[in-house]
């Protein structure tokens, strides 16, 4: 009897989904919670896995086709290695010498199959991409695993393997040698991913639907330099994690959130919501592109859990692990372009956010103190906001207290 294969239940706010990558083929014999398919929303991927020891079927939707929530995708049926083979063998009977060829198969896609099992969703999908047996690619990850650097490592080293060939291939039914023409236009279409397309829709309704102006500050991090240098191994071996700047900047926006509580609000129709809890997203870059998890409650947590909690983040981001709950919610961003070298940017807000604090590059400048011509670390940070619940006052005032947090971080401590 054949199992339905259905899209999982999609988020609430989520209304279709995409057929990202078939990981098996029909006929193929998978393991019980085995991953058969990834399924992409507009904000997370989802694995839907084997119910039992068995073989697909038959395909249903397509990579690439667009499906609801409970939308059957495949027949499964359920039976072991053997029983699974009996079908393959019976289609391919008549064809004596197409049977012989296909005999070591089996092997292959267990081989495979094992392999799979401890691979991440990000490296699966570039296994998958790229028609890979992930059990041929050296491992260097802890207990022996795959990690996403080792796959495009073998990537880069089969194709310039695999160059010199093609290319000689390529010369030989003609005279002469094919050289690549200098100047070439070439151009390559590739669809946007859901998203992708998510973000675009997002920021561009951020941009039509709100007026936004963005204010700005410079910071001294010297303090917070100094600081961070005299514990930050002490912090770790206490913590067990280290010591970034982002957990100073999200604890300084928090403290500065109750005093400006229009900054931690939002627009409903005609209704202002002032927001009495503070959830902080943090902007991360991933490979799938910018995602937003969320900080819950962070007026409770100290810089350890804030560490903690940016790092787990950062690495399911990496891994594309993110669940939609991490991501749903918050009521204020705080994006760090300074990780990629940004000396100066106006942000996007995030709807239905109201503001948006961007941090960039710290780099030594000739600054005047006390009449003292100086060089010190210093980092521009702008505040985009919505001008239709937050006046200038407000957005200053609020920059002025990160500024003065972080310029002296006692201050965090003392609440003053």
């Amino acid at each position: 009897m054949s199992i339905e294969i259905k899209v999982p239940v999609l988020p609430e706010s989520v209304a279709d989904a995409v057929v990202a990558t078939w990981h098996k083929k029909p006929g193929e014999f998978v393991k019980r919670d085995e991953n058969l398919v990834d399924i992409e929303t507009d904000k997370v991927v989802l694995e839907v896995v084997a119910p039992a020891d068995g073989v697909i079927e038959s395909i249903l939707k397509d990579k690439g086709a667009t499906v609801g929530a409970q939308e059957t995708i495949a027949l499964f049926k359920a039976g072991d290695a053997s029983a699974a083979a009996a079908p393959a063998a019976k289609v391919d009977a008549p064809k004596t010498e197409t049977k012989a060829a296909a005999a070591p198969a089996p092997a292959v896609a267990a081989s495979t199959a094992e392999a799979s099992d401890v691979l991440t969703p990000a490296v699966r999908r570039l296994v998958a991409e790229h028609g890979l047996d992930a059990s041929k690619i050296p491992a260097s990850g802890k207990d022996g695993r795959l990690t996403k650097e080792d796959v495009e490592a073998f990537i880069s080293g089969k194709t310039a393997k695999a160059a010199a060939p093609a290319a000689a291939a390529k010369a030989a039914p003609v005279a002469a040698p094919a050289v690549a023409v200098p100047g070439s236009r070439e151009e390559r279409r590739v669809p946007m991913t859901r998203l992708r397309q998510r973000i675009a829709e997002r920021l561009l309704s951020a941009q039509q639907n709100a007026a936004i102006l963005t204010t700005f500050n410079d910071v001294n991090m010297k303090p917070v330099m100094e600081l961070r240098a005299k514990y930050k191994e002490q912090f770790e071996k206490t913590h067990g994690v280290k010591l970034g700047f982002m957990s100073f900047f999200v604890k300084a926006a928090t403290e500065a959130l109750k005093r400006y509580p229009e900054v931690n609000a939002s627009i409903d129709g005609n209704d202002v919501v002032y927001h009495g809890y503070y959830d902080i997203g943090v902007a991360v870059s991933a490979p799938r592109g910018l995602v937003v998890p969320v900080l819950r409650d962070t007026d409770r947590m100290g810089l350890a859990d804030m560490e903690k909690a940016i790092g787990s983040y950062g690495q399911k981001a990496k891994d594309g692990t993110l669940t939609v709950e991490e991501m749903t919610g918050g009521t204020f961003t705080i994006s760090n372009g300074g990780t990629f070298g940004s000396l100066f940017a106006t942000p996007i807000i995030n709807p239905p956010q109201s503001a948006i604090l961007g941090m960039f590059r710290t780099e030594d400048r000739v600054m005047a103190v006390n009449g003292q011509v100086v060089i010190q670390p210093m980092m521009y940070v702008a505040l985009s906001y919505d001008h239709r619940i937050i006046d200038g006052r407000e957005s200053v005032g609020f920059l002025k207290t990160i500024k003065e947090f972080i310029e002296d971080p006692a201050r965090l401590l003392l609440n003053v």
